[in-house]
């Protein structure tokens, strides 16, 4: 099946309407005209009631919108209509954490006309600040009166925070004689890492599925997308993936596994390995994207074991920014990987869009070129393909390298 890149992010899907605007829940003295009116608060409105699937951080901490959320879409059968996000506020570890979280989707109720349980509700930045609702209340009219069909631009740059670039993947393609979409937009740059949900995303679809399969296919594509994913090693207390599906393409709902389903979780695959590849190459201070390809492993959770274990590791990442071709970073980091290998079988090759060189056969060392390999390592973009050789399975796992800008951002994030 061929899937069409497309614009449009959360709105390339039919019936999504999206708006930004600044509000001002973070002011600062030092803010510059340049800086001061970023977008801080987004909403995210279907023309229709949309089956509606989550997957959240497994972080024992969880922030209050995660909770409303969560407790939103039981009370209404995982239907949803609306989200409000905001960021620079967490909204976490707050004792009236929750009743502003619950006040952010009865404004958003009371001014769509909808339940309060159809509004679900995120919040990304600083941990344990009281999140001032009085901005939100001013800004909530002007964001429903701005909803557009092309308003995907306003929503994604309203959720970064350390985020250097906004992040949106979309997808169309064909099912039953419907042309139907998927669109998404993220957020994330540190306190990334895998264990669900690693960052705020958003995903829309026109594409009629059942709760139940919506559910399965969030599910199941997060573990071979978000959940191998890191940059720091830190699972944040906010993280969520939220997916609607409102079903305007007129498909026949997808009800049953089959291949109907399979085009639609390949789709939903596409969108979020791109955006899970945007988050990780925009890690705070990164320079590179790292991707560890292992292949030939004896069932798929092996492979994502060692695929993970590669781009977790803080030293791997340091050689990776020095463009030091130290191979037996990797081989360290195959070793303590929580699976079952055969360390004698194991390959390691580099590559980038300069080449690729076999820096390690049967798990020992092999002659190379340092030049060449330093060439190699100049791209920003660095594969490493390990090769197990038990087995017919395979995964990717995604990160960054680790700088001297990660520690300078970090060290005075809250100032």
């Amino acid at each position: 099946m061929d899937y069409k890149k497309i614009d449009g992010g959360i709105c390339a899907a039919k019936g999504f309407r999206a708006s930004g605007t600044y509000c001002g829940i973070k002011k600062s003295a030092d803010d510059t005209p340049e800086t001061k009116h970023k977008n801080d608060v987004c909403l995210l409105v279907s023309d229709g009631l949309c089956n509606t699937a989550a997957v959240y951080t497994q972080n024992k901490v969880k922030g209050a919108p995660l909770l409303v959320t969560k407790a939103n879409l039981e009370e209404s059968g995982g239907k949803a209509i609306a989200v409000i996000a905001n960021s620079k506020n967490a909204n976490t570890c707050n004792a009236d954490g929750v009743e502003k979280a619950e006040r952010m989707c009865e404004l958003v109720a009371d001014e769509l006309l909808i339940e309060k349980e159809h509004v679900l509700v995120a919040s990304t930045g600083v941990i344990g600040q009281v999140l001032p609702i009085e901005p939100i209340e001013k800004a909530v009219p002007t964001l429903v009166k701005e909803l557009s069909y092309t308003g995907n631009r306003e929503a994604a740059t309203a959720i970064m925070t350390t985020d250097t670039v906004k992040k949106e993947y979309a997808v169309e393609f064909e099912l039953d004689g419907k042309t139907c979409r998927i669109g998404g937009m993220a957020k994330g740059s540190g306190m990334i890492h895998p264990n669900m949900a690693t960052t705020l995303n958003f995903i829309t679809t026109d594409c009629a599925v059942s709760a139940k399969l919506l559910q399965r296919a969030l599910s199941d594509v997060v573990k071979v997308t978000y959940n191998c994913l890191s940059i720091d090693g830190d699972t944040s207390t906010n993280d969520m993936v939220i997916l609607m599906s409102n079903g305007l393409a007129e498909n026949a709902e997808i009800e049953h596994f089959g291949d109907e389903y399979k085009v639609f979780k390949d789709a939903l695959y596409e969108v979020m390995k791109e955006l899970t590849k945007m988050l990780a190459k925009d890690g705070e201070g990164a320079t590179k994207l790292i991707e560890c390809r292992c292949e030939g492993a004896p069932n798929t959770d092996t492979a994502i074991a060692v695929a993970k274990s590669v781009i977790c590791s803080n030293l791997f990442k340091c050689a990776v920014f020095g463009e030091d071709a130290n191979w037996g970073r990797i081989l360290c980091a195959i070793g303590y990987a929580d699976a079952d290998i055969d360390i004698e079988k194991v390959d390691v090759e580099l590559e980038s869009e300069y080449g690729k060189i076999l820096v390690c056969e049967y798990g020992a060392g092999v002659d190379f070129s340092e030049d060449e390999a330093a060439e190699i390592l100049k791209s920003d973009e660095i594969i490493v393909n390990v090769s197990l050789y038990d087995g017919y399975c395979k995964a990717t796992a995604w990160g960054c390298d680790l700088t001297y800008d990660y520690v300078k951002i970090n060290g005075d994030y809250r100032t």
